[in-house]
């Protein structure tokens, strides 16, 4: 028996890398508010926190080269008169600079002494905010505006293939994978299991303490 091959794109990948960097900006803003008003920041949390930002800095990056460089391309060749893909990639600039003053608040944190982390950590919640509140704005606009688009114009084996491409551009399995596991639907979950077969859910499950003790560390709780 044959599956048939789908002819829309599967655009679930996309919307999780989505999902993902949009919940990890607007927790990580509260975490870095919440130490500028003085909640505890030992060393160990503070190094955390940083580590988690080279990460996510890494995957967002990474996401907006692989669209500039692999998707418009793709969706240009396809799809070029229906959608103009410049203000997007305009916004992938507009992210660059944002996200090196995050590097940079975070660095400061971590160099400061644990009694004096307050301020450095309200600047660093004051920066993150402004990249959640891009983000936020960037991915609304591709989301509502894009999305349609792709599936209407590109072929799915065409968007399997930048999909791949995509993929390759994150920061890794070990921090990409507990956190799309997170933010997933039942019913998400459920074709997930179905789809990637049990080592995937094994290797979520092998990842799945340590992720969970670096949220206790870098959010609190």
């Amino acid at each position: 028996m044959t599956t048939a091959r789908r002819t829309t794109p599967d655009l679930l990948g996309i919307t999780l890398a989505h999902r993902v960097m949009r919940r990890d900006l607007h927790r990580l803003t509260d975490a870095a508010r919440a130490i500028a008003d003085g909640s505890p920041c030992p060393d160990r949390r503070a190094r955390a926190l940083d580590r988690w930002l080279a990460n996510l800095e890494h995957e967002i990056h990474g996401h907006h080269t692989a669209e500039d460089d692999v998707a418009w391309p793709v969706i240009a060749r396809y799809a070029g008169h229906a959608v103009d893909l410049a203000e997007l990639s305009d916004d992938h600039g507009r992210l660059d600079p944002l996200l090196t003053a995050v590097r940079e608040a975070s660095f400061a944190l971590v160099a400061a002494p644990e009694p004096g982390r307050a301020a450095p950590a309200g600047v660093l919640a004051d920066r993150l905010a402004a990249v959640r509140d891009e983000i936020d704005e960037h991915l609304d606009a591709e989301e509502g505006e894009l999305f349609p688009v792709i599936e209407r114009y590109v072929p799915a084996r065409e968007w399997e293939g930048v999909e791949a491409q995509v993929q390759k551009s994150g920061p890794g399995l070990r921090f990409m994978l507990p956190r799309i596991m997170d933010v997933l639907s039942d019913d998400e979950l459920a074709r997930i299991r179905t789809e990637a077969g049990p080592l995937l859910m094994v290797l979520a499950r092998a990842v799945r303490g340590g992720y969970r003790r670096r949220c206790t560390l870098v959010f609190g709780g």
